[in-house]
């Protein structure tokens, strides 16, 4: 993107010239667009709770959800900062009056009960979570108690207080987890789903991978690096991600919401995986930089709880289709609820002893699929 001729300097360009690279030029793909008119029916006129509410995918969901009416919206974070930044675009963007923004950890149940018993949402979109894949290698028990326990408790209160539509966001780590965070997804995922079997409140999973541009992905990472003057930093020159833009993350947890009738996982056909190495170079020449010239790569090597490629999302072998062509339904094995609450419950107590490998190694237990990849808990496999 550059500026006008008459702006450069001496005939070159210096970086601060260049515009801001756009997202979507480096999906290599067209945006997908979903069912507006089926969005709309769902959401218009109800009362709706958003967890992580002031996170990337969170504020996202409220952006998009207002145009459509709601009767009111319950925007739910445990960031101070973030939901006041949130709360006032929310006020003077959109001059929307009709909502409420609550300080609150989804781990502790009496304040998650006095939200459902105050506001008395009728849909949940529960984005809350921990995400980042080597952090949560490092620190088992509180993935558990937020991904898993945070989830169960939402669930739970969903169940109780006659929620229609329960939503949650998770991840395509979850598929065959090969790290902890993937597998404490997956665990919610097995707990909302099977609950469904029994509740009366439609629990419904939205699968996808890397969103470009959110909190602490690696595209502001590289933009960083590249105003910096480098290096960028690449963990492998063969790693590669399935990507998409927030504004499309977040129409597919609403669309999943308006098509779903419980215990479906959706997945979006997300195109060709990228390759981070390309991403870079991609980014680099977006900037009017030149890789190798102006600026350098470093590889440093997989993460903790990494692998170089995630699982093909789009399998025939493994999902269901649905009326809309990019958006498919995980076939997954399925779980009795009696069975798994108890050992989810197993799993939570275990938070107490704040020993890894017994939390972890009961992890692999409730998901056997779940290998462990450049960990130290790989060990536990090989047991």
């Amino acid at each position: 993107m550059f500026p006008p001729v008459n702006n450069w300097i001496n005939g070159e360009l210096s970086f601060k010239q260049i515009k801001n690279i756009k997202i979507e030029d480096l999906l290599e793909r067209d945006p997908i667009r979903l069912d507006l008119d089926s969005i709309r029916n769902q959401l218009s006129g109800k009362t709706i709770l958003i967890t992580g509410g002031a996170g990337s995918i969170g504020s996202e969901i409220v952006r998009q959800i207002l145009p459509f009416k709601p009767k009111y919206v319950i925007v739910l974070d445990q960031s101070e900062s973030p939901l006041y930044e949130l709360e006032l675009e929310i006020r003077e963007k959109f001059n929307w009056t009709h909502f409420e923004t609550v300080i609150a950890d989804i781990r502790q149940s009496e304040r998650m009960r006095r939200v459902f018993e105050v506001f008395q949402p009728q849909v949940v979109f529960h984005a809350a979570a921990y995400k980042h894949v080597p952090i949560m290698e490092h620190n088992p028990s509180e993935a558990i108690l937020t991904n898993v326990n945070g989830t169960s408790i939402l669930a739970n209160l969903a169940n109780e207080y006659g929620v229609e539509k329960f939503v949650m966001v998770s991840t395509d780590k979850a598929v065959n987890p090969t790290n902890i965070m993937g597998a404490t997804k997956r665990i919610a995922e097995i707990y909302c789903q099977s609950l469904n079997k029994i509740s009366k409140t439609k629990f419904i999973t939205t699968r996808f991978g890397n969103v470009l541009d959110s909190n602490g992905s690696v595209i502001p990472r590289f933009k960083k690096q590249i105003e910096e003057g480098g290096p960028i930093t690449v963990t492998h020159t063969d790693v590669t991600r399935y990507f998409m833009t927030i504004p499309e993350a977040c129409q597919l947890v609403l669309e999943a919401g308006a098509m779903g009738n419980g215990g479906e996982i959706f997945i979006f056909d997300m195109g060709q995986s990228i390759r981070i190495i390309d991403l870079a170079r991609k980014m680099v020449k977006l900037s009017g930089l030149t890789l190798g010239k102006d600026i350098q790569v470093i590889f440093t090597g997989l993460r903790p709880g990494e692998k170089i490629f995630e699982e093909l999302l789009a399998d025939k072998e493994t999902t269901l289709p649905t009326h809309h062509e990019k958006i498919m339904i995980a076939k997954v094995r399925e779980y009795d609820f009696e069975i798994i609450s108890k050992e989810i419950n197993t799993l939570t107590d275990l938070f107490k002893s704040q020993d890894n490998d017994t939390i972890v190694r009961k992890m692999k237990e409730i998901v056997p699929e779940f290998l462990s990849a450049n960990s130290v808990f790989s060990e536990l496999d090989k047991k």
